[in-house]
């Protein structure tokens, strides 16, 4: 008997390859990586870097509420971004979904990301005991 459990919400984008939102494994979650899409239009929410940052983070939060945590749960973040530049952006965004103690985190440079997108983020959340 497995204890893997499919995590999947409309309040998120739908995956857009052969994967899911996120997997839950006894009490830990899986969060595969969120880009920017309005999950209404699967769009890029806009150009604007600090936009993209506040969608990755609001996907990422459904997908963590859908799982019955919520981003206060989240253990270890990886953040990709296009443009290390925004560094500081996507830091001022963060601390708005998130308080201390702020997960563990990565933060990687990459030369590109899908759909065009600037800022991709994935994590993994452990809920309950």
């Amino acid at each position: 008997m497995s204890n893997k459990a499919v995590i999947n919400t409309d309040k998120a984008p739908a995956a857009i390859g052969p994967y899911s939102q996120a997997i839950k494994a006894g009490n830990t979650v899986y969060l595969s990586g969120q880009i920017p899409l309005d999950p209404a239009t699967m769009e890029i929410v806009s150009e604007d870097f600090e936009a993209q940052a506040r969608q990755v983070f609001t996907n990422l939060k459904a997908v963590c509420e859908e799982a019955a945590g919520s981003l206060s749960d989240i253990v270890k973040l990886n953040l990709y971004l296009v443009d290390l530049d925004n560094f500081a952006i996507v830091n001022k965004v963060m601390e708005e979904f998130f308080s201390s103690p702020f997960p563990a985190r990565a933060a990687v440079g990459v030369k590109a990301l899908p759909k065009g997108s600037q800022v991709e983020a994935e994590a993994v959340m452990v809920i309950g005991d």
